[in-house]
């Protein structure tokens, strides 16, 4: 099953080719892309099959991944810091939540939310040596540089912030800020 013709002209926009592109990968005339697009003429399914086809497959190509929208300056900290060093970092950087490492592997997230439910129930003092370890929540998921970005958007809502991985290492992280670099022109 093939989608509706009038998805054509916006499918091509949102791709940011022309008609004359279009017609080439295709193997259409111009003058037929326009007039399918106008609705003035309706083309046979092979016709359409092409056309679709090679939209489908631009959009493969040209869809903004993981690793495009990822914030790559990555700031985290080690399990066995303190908050104090953590508060720092985040304050001094302008960011919400930091992710915990053990080494090289991600074992948590620190966030805003919970140093400030630690703040409600232990005396200031306390907080400020305690060990990142204790109240850091778990690690945020790690998706590959090449997971396309809209499947990210409804992760990222849910978990604050999605790490991304490129064989094996974590090298950005991806908040909701991040995602509207995919509606940006």
């Amino acid at each position: 099953m093939i989608p509706r013709l009038e998805y054509v002209k916006q499918a091509r926009i949102r791709l940011g080719i022309t008609q004359r592109k279009l017609a080439s990968l295709t193997g259409i005339s111009t003058s037929m892309i326009n007039q399918i697009e106008s609705g003035r003429c309706k083309p046979s399914y092979d016709t359409a099959r092409k056309i679709f086809e090679a939209l489908s497959s631009l959009e493969h190509t040209t869809s903004m991944k993981a690793g495009d929208i990822c914030s790559r300056h990555l700031i985290s900290v080690q399990k066995n810091e303190t908050l104090n060093t953590a508060i720092h970092k985040m304050r001094s950087n302008f960011i919400s939540q930091i992710p915990v490492f053990d080494g090289s592997r991600v074992v948590g997230i620190l966030s805003e939310d919970a140093l400030a439910k630690s703040m409600v129930e232990k005396d200031e003092k306390s907080i400020r040596n305690m060990m990142i370890s204790f109240i850091m929540e778990p690690p945020p998921p790690v998706v590959d540089v090449s997971t396309p970005a809209k499947a990210l958007v409804p992760l990222v809502r849910f978990s604050k912030c999605v790490l991304v991985g490129n064989k094996g290492d974590v090298i950005g992280i991806i908040t909701v800020t991040d995602t509207l670099k995919m509606v940006e022109i």
